[in-house]
């Protein structure tokens, strides 16, 4: 229990911007920090929800609205899976062969490519906030998109085969991957039982996540943290642009 607590506690220090209330580090919790990372997304996400209610309740303009919405994850969580938003995108649009892409990777550098893929990531999350006229049964389904997300983030990285540089190359515990399973399908399965085709948000950003992960996976020879950054960044993008437009086109 003590090696749980503490994954918890490294998950929280390493993936989120709030003050972790005990940092611990212990290297024999390493790989149970990545079942703890849908804990990490339900922090985002009910910290995104929150904000989304609280701004409900006062009028406010679009605008600012959306700028709020878009900046609440980037901010909790302290901008570090937009960093590997950024470092895959210079490497995966690069027309290098594979030792030139996995050295674009490494390289903290940021090029045109991974620029301009960020931007065009922030100005579609804002269009898509800037647009969206939710109710209360949408806070449920957002609250989610974090949860899924993770948690196939945290499978992707026990079962995918890494990168060699990669911090998680060597001695990975596939069965973790089994609870990650359970609070993927919990996290799919409540807000679909609850509000029918208004909850399929999360199976979006987690088929988004999966189908962006292969992908670099792919390009890259590897599955790796940033890689999973990089898939984490585009699932949530297409968990909101889904969320947006089913509550656009079905009422």
């Amino acid at each position: 229990m003590r090696l749980w607590s503490c994954a918890f506690f490294m998950a929280w220090g390493m993936f989120l911007a709030i003050p972790c209330p005990f940092p611990k580090w212990d290297e024999a919790a390493r790989y149970r920090m990545l079942v703890c990372l849908p804990l990490v997304g339900a922090i985002v996400g009910g910290l995104w929800a929150l904000s989304a209610y609280l701004l409900s309740l006062f009028p406010c303009h679009a605008a600012v609205r959306a700028l709020v919405l878009t900046a609440v994850p980037a901010l909790v969580t302290g901008f570090i899976h937009l960093d590997g938003f950024m470092d895959v995108s210079d490497a995966v649009l690069s027309s290098r062969d594979l030792e030139g892409r996995q050295k674009i990777l490494k390289d903290p550098h940021a090029g045109a490519f991974a620029v301009l893929s960020a931007l065009f990531l922030i100005l579609a999350m804002f269009s898509l906030f800037f647009s969206w006229e939710y109710s209360a049964a949408d806070l449920v389904p957002l609250a989610l998109i974090p949860v899924a997300v993770r948690a196939c983030a945290g499978i992707a990285v026990i079962l995918l085969t890494p990168i060699e540089t990669s911090q998680y190359s060597g001695g990975r515990k596939k069965t973790l991957a089994i609870p990650l399973f359970i609070m993927l399908a919990a996290a799919l399965a409540v807000p679909a039982a609850l509000y029918g085709v208004h909850g399929l948000a999360p199976a979006a950003a987690a088929a988004a996540y999966w189908a962006s992960a292969l992908f670099a996976k792919k390009r890259l020879g590897g599955m790796s943290g940033d890689i999973s950054g990089y898939a984490l960044s585009i699932g949530e993008l297409i968990g909101i642009a889904v969320l947006v437009l089913i509550r656009s086109f079905v009422r």
